[in-house]
């Protein structure tokens, strides 16, 4: 007889996630993901200076919000087609390296491990489910300080280029902000050399050690075996680290013959108004709470009106980077390569830096529309934006990677990613079913980034600050 499993919510991500699976004799047969927040930054800036946008979007998410930044300048300056000079190119890949960094290293360590051996035996890491946890693994959560001092580290380093972190300050339209020296370059090159000592002799290592030990996660969390990136880290010219493009179930190698118009966003099964199924230039963002048969914020786009997966996986698989499969176990190592990848191209991208301005003074945003497509650590980030004639944001939309993995089910009943993945999972103690807790973590969903402002319960308060009212 099947039984219904709640998780909710589940911990160690960023945001709020609820999980439903339905098990029967000790498998998965049902999964529904829940984003349990609405968002709403659409429609706050609204009516604001595009210069406005990569400040506000940051705040989707104090996990990645550089690459929040990195989106809402491209798609700001997209719509004149206007290029950053090479000091700004090479500053914005630094200061998103840097990111990318910190997000990989705190996915693993703190996110994730204590999924396949115990953490720490104190508060808050105990209690903890203790099923299915095997021996082999022990000093793994002996590095857990080290990833933290290296995730501050990170931190740290971007902060010279960004003036601070999480948020960074420098990264606008027009380039960097960031004064460019010595002093700050040779500061970065030591937090670097450090760092990429610890993904290469530590992170790495750590994570294949769990793939010799749950062997078996390789053939387990697969999902819909497409993939999907919008490329990242901009190079001479149009080349990029990472290109952007699609690998089909099936096909050998990839694609990149699609633009943003061949996605389509759904929500048959989302908490919004309903619609055809739009494209995010044209998207909007019009809450329905309650709605019949919808159960997640998490909207559902569509690739040629199918699902795809986005992330580290996807990337490196895309690049020709990572010749595995797809599973929980894949997306761990693709994951710490792709680490090492990135820090060894900030090694280059350090040495070609040269002293003096990153930054365009004279740039000002032009009026039109344009898309802003790029990489979060956690997949394909999308922001479409449309300036006015009076020099005015009158609409805005973001797509982030885990709307991409997390969806629901769209207008045809195809379940997102994750939700695919999660089906036909073994479960060896229903009560404890840490098995799709190791599939859902391996994706590193952010749901405050998926989830489209919070309304707590009683009546709502307004201060008057300055003669303008805010709502808390």
């Amino acid at each position: 007889m099947a039984t219904i499993k709640i998780i909710d919510p589940v911990s160690r991500i960023e945001g709020h996630l609820k999980v439903e699976i339905e098990i029967d004799a000790g498998v998965v047969t049902d999964a529904r993901i829940c984003g349990t927040l609405f968002r709403g930054f659409e429609q706050l800036i609204r009516g604001r200076s595009p210069e406005d946008a990569p400040v506000i979007t940051q705040r989707i998410c104090g996990v990645c919000p550089i690459s929040h930044a990195q989106a809402s300048v491209l798609a700001v300056e997209n719509v004149d087609n206007w290029t950053p000079g090479r000091n700004a190119r090479l500053l914005r890949n630094l200061i998103l390296g840097s990111n990318f960094i910190q997000s990989h290293i705190l996915h693993f360590y703190v996110l994730s491990a204590v999924d396949f051996t115990p953490g720490p035996q104190h508060a808050p890491w105990i209690p903890a489910w203790d099923t299915d946890i095997r021996p082999g693994l022990e000093g793994i959560m002996d590095h857990f300080v080290d990833a933290l001092t290296a995730r501050r580290q990170a931190h740290e380093m971007g902060a010279l280029f960004s003036g601070k972190m999480p948020h960074a300050a420098s990264n606008v339209p027009g380039g960097v902000t960031a004064g460019i020296t010595n002093e700050k370059m040779n500061a970065f090159r030591e937090y670097l050399t450090s760092l990429t000592g610890f993904v290469r002799n530590t992170y790495i290592p750590d994570v294949e050690r769990i793939g010799d030990v749950y062997e078996d996660y390789f053939t387990l969390g697969v999902g819909p075996k497409n993939l999907l990136a919008f490329g990242a880290f901009e190079e001479e010219g149009t080349d990029r680290l990472f290109t952007g493009g699609y690998l089909e179930t099936g096909a050998t190698e990839p694609s990149i013959n699609f633009s943003s118009s061949d996605i389509t966003e759904y929500v048959t099964h989302s908490w919004y108004e309903d619609n055809p199924g739009r494209t995010p230039s044209q998207g909007e963002t019009l809450p329905k709470f309650p709605k019949d048969d919808a159960y997640s914020w998490l909207k559902s786009p569509r690739l040629f009106d199918k699902p795809f997966e986005t992330g580290p996986l996807a990337r490196m698989k895309i690049n020709g980077n990572y010749s595995g499969g797809i599973s929980v176990i894949d997306r761990h190592l693709a994951r710490a390569y792709e680490t090492l990848k990135i820090a060894d191209a900030m090694d280059r991208w350090l040495k070609e830096l040269q002293t003096g301005s990153a930054y365009d003074s004279d740039y000002r945003p032009a009026t039109g529309s344009g898309e802003g497509l790029t990489e979060a650590p956690r997949g394909a980030l999308g922001h479409w934006i449309s300036i006015d004639d009076n020099g005015k944001i009158n609409n805005y939309q973001v797509v982030t990677p885990t709307c991409w993995n997390a969806s629901p089910m769209d207008h045809k009943g195809t379940r997102g990613p994750l939700e695919q993945a999660l089906i036909g999972l073994p479960v060896i103690n229903e009560a404890q079913p840490v098995e799709a807790l190791r599939v859902i973590h391996s994706f590193d969903p952010c749901l405050a980034c998926a989830v489209h402002v919070f309304r707590p319960s009683g009546e709502a308060i307004v201060d008057v600050c300055r003669g303008t009212q805010y709502g808390r």
